[in-house]
């Protein structure tokens, strides 16, 4: 354990390693100067999944367990914040994107600099506008105010260009090609953004008639 950096090596997902053929094990290094992580890529690539394990992993860890990879160098969270998948409180009159949007305050009020953030992407239950415009400013909020390590996946691309100007963040992306129409996922995480998340390709791959 440290107080900044993060180096995990030869990384794996405990559960999803079992129960798929040909898992591409990954790394993950974040530090105090890069510490947002902004994952761009398409949809079945992996970025959730990516997210998910080092949760996952952290907990494992500061439990005194066994940690899924080759070398983990981690520093000690004193909270975790998620917000990931899509649901809703109908009973309280709360839609899907209320229940994203209180849960993210939540995140954004209470999270110290000592404090793991991770949200899948945010912003999609709003027009697009209103989704990059939100995006944006909880990013530029982390890095300004919180000061959270943080993951950050997403299909606005426009936030790539973010690296310029949040000095904190890093883009790294999920390996996908297209050739002939058909996508190929490669389920590696790179550095770098992309530009294309490849939705009508998975459309395809879902046989959407």
């Amino acid at each position: 354990y440290n107080d900044s950096d993060i180096d995990v090596v030869n990384w794996f997902h405990p559960i999803v390693k079992n129960l798929v053929n040909n898992y591409i094990n990954n790394d993950i290094k974040i530090n105090f100067d890069n510490n947002i992580m902004l994952i761009t890529g398409p949809n079945m690539a992996g970025k959730s999944t990516y997210m998910r394990q080092f949760v996952i992993t952290v907990i494992m860890s500061q439990i005194g367990c066994f940690v899924p990879a080759e070398k983990a160098k981690l520093k000690i969270f004193d909270q975790i914040f998620t917000r990931i998948g899509a649901s809703d409180d109908l009973a309280q009159g709360q839609s899907t994107f209320m229940v994203e949007m209180s849960e993210t305050a939540q995140a954004l009020s209470n999270a110290t600099e000592n404090s793991l953030v991770v949200f899948d992407e945010l912003g999609r239950g709003t027009s697009t506008y209103d989704g990059v415009a939100l995006a944006q400013s909880i990013l530029e909020f982390i890095s300004e105010k919180v000061k959270a390590t943080t993951l950050f996946s997403t299909h606005y691309h426009e936030l790539v260009d973010l690296e310029g100007s949040i000095p904190t963040l890093k883009n790294v992306h999920v390996k996908a090609i297209e050739e002939n129409g058909e996508l190929k996922f490669y389920h590696k995480v790179l550095e770098g953004g992309v530009e294309k998340s490849y939705g009508i390709a998975v459309a395809k791959i879902a046989e959407l008639p």
